[in-house]
């Protein structure tokens, strides 16, 4: 008699469950031809039990809202160039480099799925963004701590962040050269 086994589960831990998890986002999102992006879907491709993700994340908003913060976060190294100018240089061309992978057009695409409907989804969304926006705080920080004085956050989503993610939601391609100098010359009243 030769019956077949289950095969043996192997516990991940959590972190590995939400790194499986995350990276079936970007795979789905990344294959043009791909099935559609729900959580069965995600569940199956990162080969954990879409239960599991449901009681995580709630919802697929929530979910795309986390994948895309974690990667942003994770692609954003907060590097102290010596100065408020070279510090948001250093992001913005980050910021361009990662837009230009097909992660990164993923990622984009994610937050445009990612809108949310009810009172509770834009909580949860507004919570990842201030995630996001850490990074910006801490490089305002910085150059506060120097001496400088740095422009308002609003300012800075307003003239640095929307140019890049509104280009990317329309599919507009970034310049080729120099279009973070541009804009970090323009936010900070330097030759544009």
């Amino acid at each position: 008699m030769n019956e077949k086994q289950p095969a043996a589960r192997v516990r991940r831990s959590p972190e590995q469950v939400r790194a499986a998890v995350h990276q079936a986002v970007i795979d789905l999102l990344s294959d043009p031809e791909g099935e559609e992006l729900n959580i069965p879907a995600i569940a199956q491709r990162a080969g954990v039990n879409h239960t599991s993700v449901y009681r995580r994340w709630g919802g697929l908003d929530a979910l795309l809202a986390d994948t895309v913060t974690t990667r942003l976060e994770r692609n954003s190294p907060l590097n102290d160039t010596g100065s408020l100018r070279g510090d948001l240089l250093a992001w913005a061309e980050a910021s361009v480099v990662s837009m230009r992978t097909p992660e990164g057009r993923a990622l984009v695409r994610a937050v445009i799925l990612s809108m949310p409907s009810g009172t509770r989804e834009q909580g949860e969304r507004a919570e990842h963004f201030r995630r996001r926006m850490r990074s910006i705080e801490q490089i305002r920080e910085r150059a506060a701590a120097r001496g400088e004085d740095p422009p308002p956050l609003e300012e800075i989503l307003d003239q640095l962040i929307a140019p890049f993610y509104i280009r990317a939601i329309f599919g507009l391609d970034l310049p080729d050269a120099g279009y973070p100098q541009l804009l970090v010359n323009r936010l900070l009243g330097g030759i544009s």
